[in-house]
């Protein structure tokens, strides 16, 4: 068991864009950094306080090791520069290089580290699940490390509130989850003092607010970065009505981004990303 004195913490709260991985319109879909700044400069002038980079949203799991690596360093700066707070996703990929990319991401002392679980050999028991985020966090263990939770792309839907008890215990620097599921029981039963909870779902985040979340990490804030921000200091004045009407104009964006796109997540809000701002993220990797 983990002493408490000596635990990471992780302070971040607020909202964190997960960012789109800019690719060239080529025979590869090669990775373009060229408007990474003027990206970041965008997000920090619209109330975004973090970054995630190598996401669901930025198609990290469809990367190689060195793409990421390179799209990692880039932001690394631009966070620097503008003081946004950077977390890394290093999962979906061989173990291998998830620990890799965790050496890489303690080298290059980025603020945080997200991970999902092995995608093909997935873990069935809670502990199965804390033994290999363990393996994968001692090899960045002055980093926080926070386990992703998105049972839609992972088919993995273990009880989270059981496995945070457990991870807290057994790996020193575990602070908490982007918690992706429309399941707000649950979800709230992962709140705790001194534990990062991130809401991954668009459409209720006033709901979460509701039920204590402070923090978020959502596609659309790259697009109407606006609307969470009001719901957030709507909800912070107590303006329930008013956080009520902007979650309306948030989930109704979202379902005519859907219905615009295709239906599939990361290439609708790409598509719309790239009709609404003046940068560009190119195209999908594999699905357009």
């Amino acid at each position: 068991m983990i002493e408490m004195a000596y635990r990471i913490k992780f302070n971040f709260k607020g909202l964190m864009a997960p960012v789109f991985t800019f690719f060239n319109d080529d025979v590869d879909r090669s990775v373009n950094t060229d408007s990474i700044a003027d990206y970041a400069e965008f997000l920090s002038k619209n109330g975004i306080k973090g970054v995630l980079v190598n996401g669901t949203t930025g198609e990290g799991p469809v990367m190689s090791v060195k793409e990421r690596k390179l799209v990692t360093e880039a932001w690394k700066k631009c966070c620097q520069k503008l003081g946004l707070t950077l977390m890394v996703q290093i999962g979906g990929a061989p173990l291998p290089d998830v620990i890799d990319l965790a050496k890489h991401a303690e080298s290059i002392k980025v603020d945080a580290i997200l991970c999902l679980p092995d995608l093909y050999f997935k873990p069935k028991t809670v502990d199965h699940l804390v033994l290999y985020l363990q393996n994968i966090a001692r090899y960045c263990s002055n980093i926080p490390i926070l386990y992703y939770h998105i049972p839609m792309f992972t088919g993995l839907n273990l009880h989270m509130p059981t496995f945070c008890e457990s991870a807290e215990k057994n790996i020193v620097n575990f602070v908490g989850l982007k918690y992706t599921s429309g399941d707000l029981d649950q979800g709230s039963d992962c709140l705790k003092e001194g534990r990062s909870v991130f809401l991954g779902a668009d459409t209720i985040l006033s709901g979460a607010l509701t039920l204590g979340f402070d923090s978020a990490i959502m596609t659309t804030l790259n697009i109407r970065p606006e609307l969470a921000v009001q719901i957030m200091n709507a909800m912070s004045k107590g303006q329930i009505k008013e956080a009520q009407r902007l979650q309306k104009e948030l989930t109704d964006f979202v379902k005519h981004t859907l219905q615009i796109g295709g239906g599939e997540w990361v290439p609708s809000m790409k598509k719309i990303f790239n009709i609404e701002r003046k940068i560009n993220a190119g195209p999908v990797r594999i699905i357009d």
